[in-house]
């Protein structure tokens, strides 16, 4: 599906400002829309929203489904009348620019519970009435995510709670003892139900705010999920498991110039002849869900779904693994029309083939580039703007990659030459001649990641791929979104054609930078 002339910031909501110690759905998540809407944006993308685990990944979650609970806005709480106004009155010392995820999960749960007591003695009937229907309407995965995330909380001191490590019969589902388990655990279950019903609420009323102002969310979703996940665990079928649930083979990427073992991911492969039998069922659900979430879905490591690298589950390293073919145009073909034209971005970075290419343009797929790929070898780099095609998303760096002034002050004269040369400009202002570079592209759709706009380096780098520990973590804070930042992104904007066309008259500036008071 092509995308009309447009640009957009890349940021993902647990960088956003908020007192409670990482970015939520609250008061500074509007304030940023009103900023895009301010910069003549039309796009706001983020990484993927569901519940993260172990290393604190958005890539890694617990449930393709379900949204992340640290993300919930506890202003919003009690605003809404699920939080006394005194539940807030202290609040730790966190700090501004970076998630500390330990003390921060340990500090909302708190609130959250506070939050399922409150509800349940002096929730209002329509709120209650809501809940249920939340529950009712959501129950293909919500019940299963639900008894999963209770159950592994009675097992987390063992093995961290993965699935397979409970009870055998918990694990393999016998229905006996899972109901036995559901009905023991029925308050632990609602709670979980209840934060569901939280995060849709907050963000769907954030994603309206932004849809309001012509602003679409890009959503982003990876093509694997994570073994310890509630998928795997209610749907063991539609993956290569052995008879203990453990799998079988699992999903990564094979050596090559930035790995000599190559990427050892630990996903647990698809069998994707068997989703086949029931027309992509599960994907076809998977999908609508995001679409709920999201306007746009860029898919990570879209290559997967022509041929992905199967390794053997006993081996330490990628290396030794091969290629298998993936579903291909089936799937797509499935999709479409189950759920009709399918707004998506294909990830196509890494080692793409002729097959990947003719997968991604059957469907109209927009591909990506990336700026920092482009220079210091050949004129013919396919990163570089003068050999885009207009059907692709161009970004300066993701946020896999340095932020761009990290990049430059890192690459080697070679590269720093290149740039200035093919820019025209002396690099004293780097980041933003490469936001322009991209700006003035044929490309259909730009992007820059908000550390750019900030003109941060390293230290606000997102994440370093292959790295376990230790990133997700940046954070801006309030005071770093000004006025004028918003006018020169604006400026470009206009110059190159990407504004939206229908985008009301922005707020009075004013008004921009406070939400609550521009609603008053």
């Amino acid at each position: 599906m092509r995308f009309p002339r447009s640009a957009g910031v890349l940021l993902h909501p647990t960088s956003l400002p908020s007192p409670y110690g990482i970015g939520d759905f609250g008061p500074d998540a509007y304030t940023f829309i009103n900023f895009l809407e301010l910069a003549k944006q039309s796009m706001w993308q983020v990484l993927p929203l569901g519940v993260t685990g172990y290393g604190d990944s958005p890539y890694q979650s617990f449930s393709a489904f379900a949204g992340n609970p640290m993300l919930i806005s506890p202003a919003l709480l009690v605003r809404d009348g699920f939080l006394p106004a005194e539940a807030l009155a202290e609040v730790p010392d966190f700090p501004e620019k970076k998630v500390d995820f330990g003390p921060v999960i340990t500090y909302k749960e708190g609130l959250f519970k506070q939050a399922f007591s409150y509800f349940k003695e002096k929730g209002s009937e329509e709120q209650k009435e809501a809940f249920a229907a939340f529950c009712e309407e959501n129950g293909s995965w919500l019940d299963d995510f639900a008894a999963y995330m209770a159950i592994k909380q009675l097992y987390v001191d063992h093995e961290g709670g993965v699935w397979n490590t409970w009870p055998k019969p918990l694990a393999q589902r016998d229905e006996e003892a899972l109901a036995e388990k559901k009905e023991e655990l029925a308050d632990d279950i609602q709670y979980y139900q209840f934060l569901q019903y939280l995060f849709f609420d907050q963000w769907l009323s954030l994603k309206r705010y932004a849809n309001e102002k012509g602003i679409k969310v890009v959503g982003d979703i990876p093509i694997f999920v994570a073994f310890d996940s509630a998928d795997v665990w209610s749907n063991p079928e539609l993956f290569y498991l052995d008879e203990d649930g453990g799998p079988t083979v699992i999903a990564g990427v094979p050596p090559d110039y930035f790995s000599e073992t190559g990427q050892r991911w630990g996903n647990p492969l698809y069998r994707w002849p068997r989703m086949a039998k029931n027309s992509y069922q599960w994907w076809v659900e998977r999908l609508k869900m995001t679409f709920l979430q999201a306007d746009i879905v860029r898919i990570d490591h879209f290559r997967g779904f022509e041929a992905y690298w199967e390794i053997p589950s006993s081996e330490p390293t990628a290396i030794k693994g091969r290629w298998v073919a993936g579903p291909g145009s089936d799937l797509f073909i499935k999709l479409r029309e189950a759920l009709g034209e399918l707004p998506i971005i294909a990830e196509d970075l890494g080692l793409i083939t002729p097959g990947v290419e003719a997968l991604r343009d059957e469907f109209d797929f927009p591909g990506m580039k990336i700026l920092q790929f482009a220079f210091g070898a050949e004129n013919n780099n396919s990163f570089l703007p003068h050999m885009y095609g207009r059907n692709c998303v161009v970004y300066t760096g993701t946020h896999d990659n340095n932020t761009t002034l990290g990049w430059y002050e890192a690459a080697s004269e070679r590269e720093r030459d290149h740039v200035r040369r093919y820019l025209a400009r002396d690099g004293h202002d780097i980041v933003w001649d490469m936001i322009r570079a991209i700006w003035a592209s044929s490309a259909d759709t730009a992007v820059v990641p908000m550390q750019d706009l900030f003109k941060l380096g390293e230290e606000a780098r997102m994440n370093y791929p292959g790295k376990a520990s230790g990133f997700w973590q940046w954070r801006y804070t309030a005071d770093m979104l000004r006025i004028d930042i918003a006018h020169r992104l604006a400026d470009l904007t206009v110059l190159y054609g990407r504004e939206p066309e229908d985008q009301k008259p922005p707020l009075p500036e004013a008004d921009v930078l406070d939400i609550f008071e521009a609603e008053e």
